[in-house]
């Protein structure tokens, strides 16, 4: 009897460690099936990862690009009203040149080139600063010398010797004065 029940126990035995290695074989399965989901998500967001950092990098260089367009392209508009006045000043050494030429026809051209030269700055927000008779301001203007006129009023600006610039009212050149002292 003591055979048949160990007998007994080994093939009881051998059954729990069969159903023990079934379990055990299926939370193994069940845990590389999460192993392999667990990589493959990995996987998928390191794609995505990749793929945010090109795209950056080409945000990046597209920015970068489109800024040395904006610095080198950015006085085009500029350039081409200059343009207008450059061949205003060409037709007036033409004429000048030509053998009927008088001082009169010479100073109406130089005038005109003149009228459009400053009509290209202000479209462009230059503003010429012409002080005469204004009070002296020393942020827009530079005194070159002062006079004494008891007739005038003091610290006054007398005469400009060289006109300023503003260009969207920050100062460019300050206007070159004579003041009464």
């Amino acid at each position: 009897m003591t055979k048949k029940k160990d007998h007994d126990i080994t093939e009881d035995q051998i059954l729990e460690d069969q159903e023990v290695e079934t379990i055990e074989t299926e939370e193994e399965l069940d845990i590389e099936a999460q192993l392999a989901a667990a990589q493959q998500s990995a996987k998928d967001n390191w794609d995505k990862v990749l793929r945010a950092q090109a795209e950056m990098e080409n945000i990046k260089r597209r920015s970068i690009r489109d800024l040395e367009n904006a610095h080198k392209y950015a006085l085009d508009g500029f350039v081409k009203a200059l343009l207008e006045v450059k061949d205003s000043l060409s037709m007036g050494l033409k004429s000048a040149t030509e053998e009927d030429a008088t001082i009169e026809h010479i100073i109406e051209g130089l005038e005109m080139t003149d009228k459009v030269f400053a009509s290209t700055l202000e479209k462009f927000g230059v503003e010429t600063l012409n002080p005469v008779g204004e009070k002296f301001n020393p942020e827009l203007h530079e005194a070159v010398t002062m006079l004494p006129m008891p007739d005038k009023e003091s610290n006054s600006v007398l005469d400009v010797v060289q006109v300023g610039f503003t260009l969207n009212g920050r100062l460019v050149r300050p206007a070159m004065v004579v003041v009464v002292q």
